[in-house]
């Protein structure tokens, strides 16, 4: 166990994996400022196979005119493409937001191991009161799968990408 402090400066224990999980979550949460800068609403994602980065992705709807072109799902599509099933079997998804049903599913099917996000479903939703609240773990589950999902990792840092873009809405 290595020292630690969380985002407000309390002290924490965390693994070295809890610490690498806020790392690739603040790149998710650097992907959504990206998103939100090229016009698109701030949800980011990233993939990670045996601590390497394989890809990354931000949210694309309004760019692409899109509905589906959430990162989640673009990366469980390329993950499904391009990556062996052992090679998904040891694959986390890191991402700023909870996985949508939608994006879960896609998880799933797609044979991702892991799930790391940094705002829960519910959170972003009493903030905006335009989102599906069914927890990703909960879609999974009910799809028969066994991807782990945890979070919320970094919540408020999360939480202030999606204050800031939908407070100036």
């Amino acid at each position: 166990m290595t020292d630690a402090t969380d985002a407000d400066g309390e002290p924490t224990d965390a693994t070295d994996a809890d610490t690498d999980d806020r790392a690739y979550v603040d790149r998710a949460i650097g992907l959504a400022e990206e998103a939100v800068d090229a016009g698109d609403t701030p949800f980011g994602a990233l993939l990670v196979v045996d601590g390497e980065v394989v890809a990354e992705d931000r949210n694309r709807t309004r760019s692409d005119d899109d509905v589906t072109a959430h990162p989640e799902l673009a990366l469980a599509r390329w993950a499904a493409r391009e990556l062996s099933p052992d090679e998904r079997a040891r694959c986390t998804m890191y991402a700023s937001t909870e996985p949508c049903p939608m994006c879960s599913t896609a998880v799933h099917y797609a044979g991702i191991d892991r799930v790391v996000f940094g705002v829960a479903g519910a959170t972003l939703n009493d903030l905006t009161g335009d989102v599906v609240t069914i927890p990703c773990e909960e879609v999974i589950r009910r799809a028969g799968g066994t991807t782990t999902v945890e979070g919320p990792v970094a919540e408020d840092a999360a939480t202030a990408v999606h204050e800031s873009f939908f407070d100036g809405a």
